[in-house]
């Protein structure tokens, strides 16, 4: 069986799609960032929470705040990118679930009244729509660059607060000059799925 997605547009989401170690300066705007948002949201979660939470960084300001936090490899390449996202878990997000999962608000204290679960769900699920995001940048027609070497309590103080997790730092942009390292290797479908 063949996939229902058209091969171009799995080259741009997946094949083709690598890790941007350089960017134009072109901008990316308020609205693309909405439109990848628009779109992603709509990625299944469990109890179709919605941990995610992203933090812009536009501002000289904002960048001189930020590169301190990030491995030495990283900062160049940040202080470049026309956009830079700080993905972050919200471990209160179970305060949104009565209108995220109206045909059972009570999930919200009968599943989450406790914090290490509420941390422990929105690290797993957050990530998951990191995921979407990252290939929602590509859908597009943006290069997203994560990284995470940084310094995630620096971060935290810097950007969030105690209720905030960081997952990642994403780049943003169109790529620029020697974008792509060489593409590292995959494993085989053989080495990753067993049947039972």
């Amino acid at each position: 069986m063949s996939l229902v997605l058209d091969p171009a547009a799995q080259d741009l989401l997946f094949r083709e799609a690598r890790t941007a170690n350089s960017f134009t300066d072109e901008p990316v705007t308020d609205e693309q960032v909405q439109a990848i948002y628009d779109l992603v949201k709509y990625g299944p979660t469990a109890f179709n929470q919605t941990p995610l939470r992203i933090v812009l960084i536009r501002s000289d300001e904002a960048r001189a705040r930020l590169l301190p936090h990030l491995a030495e490899g990283n900062r160049a390449k940040t202080a470049a990118a026309p956009l830079v996202a700080v993905l972050a878990a919200d471990n209160e997000f179970h305060t949104e679930l009565p209108t995220l999962f109206p045909h059972f608000p009570q999930a919200k204290d009968v599943f989450f009244s406790e914090r290490p679960v509420r941390e422990a769900t929105a690290t797993v699920n957050a990530a998951l729509q990191a995921a979407y995001f990252i290939v929602g940048v590509r859908a597009a027609g943006l290069a997203a660059g994560p990284m995470t070497g940084y310094d995630a309590v620096g971060i935290q103080k810097e950007f969030l607060d105690g209720d905030h997790t960081p997952l990642m730092v994403v780049n943003i942009g169109r790529p620029g000059p020697d974008a792509w390292f060489p593409r590292s290797p995959r494993l085989d479908y053989d080495k990753v799925v067993t049947s039972v």
